[in-house]
């Protein structure tokens, strides 16, 4: 079945979005429409009040805190840890002209693209011939135990960004292009 394949962290999107609209749903099936909670105001008008943080905690883009290499890629951990046991959320900036290597990671992981052009390949050879456009709004299944590589390719007008979310902890293996492990000093952490 297609939902057996998507993994927790898409059924749990899938779940939250049947239940979001399950009100809008409900007056659609009664054929009535629901009424608007306010139809004079409109997105050019002053913003409510700020959410209650013990509510709704939030940080705002300009807030976030990108670590690595500025050009190259960068990371944001919004939850969790790749590193621990347990869920973790992760977005990373590819930078045009950047590709991580051939690797393996241990565990299945889910991957939304949020922005730009994120290219991939399954190849075991470093070729940027090889890789493929996942555009914005692409959702992506790395199979855990299966060969991947991808970045950003020159030339891409702004960097990707995905978001990468999976159970941890992450083990990594960098692959040569026999397809066999590379010695372990390669493997760990996060991986791309």
């Amino acid at each position: 079945m297609m939902l057996s394949k998507l993994g927790l962290p898409a059924l749990a999107v899938l779940a939250g979005a049947a239940i979001a609209l399950a009100p809008q749903l409900s007056a659609f099936a009664q054929n009535t429409p629901a009424p608007p909670l306010n139809p004079n105001i409109t997105a050019s008008d002053p913003p409510g009040p700020v959410p209650l943080p013990e509510n709704i905690p939030f940080t705002l883009n300009k807030d976030l805190k990108w670590t690595g290499t500025p050009g190259r890629s960068e990371t944001v951990n919004l939850w969790g840890n790749p590193n621990q046991p347990g869920p973790y959320g992760v977005l990373i900036k590819w930078y045009p002209g950047n590709f991580s290597r051939p690797h393996q990671h241990n565990g299945t992981r889910w991957i939304y693209v949020i922005s730009g052009t994120w290219w991939v390949s399954t190849s075991n050879t470093y070729d940027f011939a090889t890789t493929y456009p996942m555009r914005a709004g692409t959702y992506v299944v790395n199979e855990g135990g299966k060969t991947h590589w991808d970045g950003s390719r020159a030339g891409d007008p702004e960097p990707a960004i995905i978001l990468l979310t999976g159970i941890g902890p992450v083990v990594t293996t960098q692959i040569g292009p026999d397809g066999n492990p590379l010695p372990s000093a390669g493997r760990g952490g996060r991986g791309n």
